[in-house]
């Protein structure tokens, strides 16, 4: 995975690294556990195709928000959020993922 460090992207001062196409763009350096988990991501955006997963993923955050009308726990409980955040520690998780593994994680989370 690339990565590119620079100021800008992502965009404001809550976020500090963001995937996109499958390139990290960070503020400064990641540790292994949050480049794991955007390895995830991109995992998942080459099964969906990239724009694919971009259209979903809006779509999924939009219904959370309304289910939970609060933005941060809208975006916790999306399915790729959730898959990447759970296996984000375990290093060896993309060597024995099964594609489309998101689905597991449909299912909204009590709040």
């Amino acid at each position: 995975m690339k990565i590119i460090y620079n100021r800008i992207i992502p965009f404001g001062k809550k976020f500090y690294a963001i995937n996109l196409f499958g390139v990290l763009f960070a503020k400064g350096p990641c540790d292994h556990d949050t480049i794991n988990h955007e390895k995830i991501h991109t995992a998942q955006m080459r099964e969906l195709g990239y724009i694919g997963f971009y259209i979903i993923y809006v779509i999924e955050w939009l219904i959370r928000l309304i289910l939970k009308r609060n933005n941060f726990l809208a975006y916790r409980d999306i399915s790729f959020e959730k898959e990447a955040y759970d296996n984000e520690k375990t290093h060896h998780y993309l060597l024995t993922r099964k594609r489309f593994s998101f689905l597991k994680y449909l299912k909204p989370t009590k709040s």
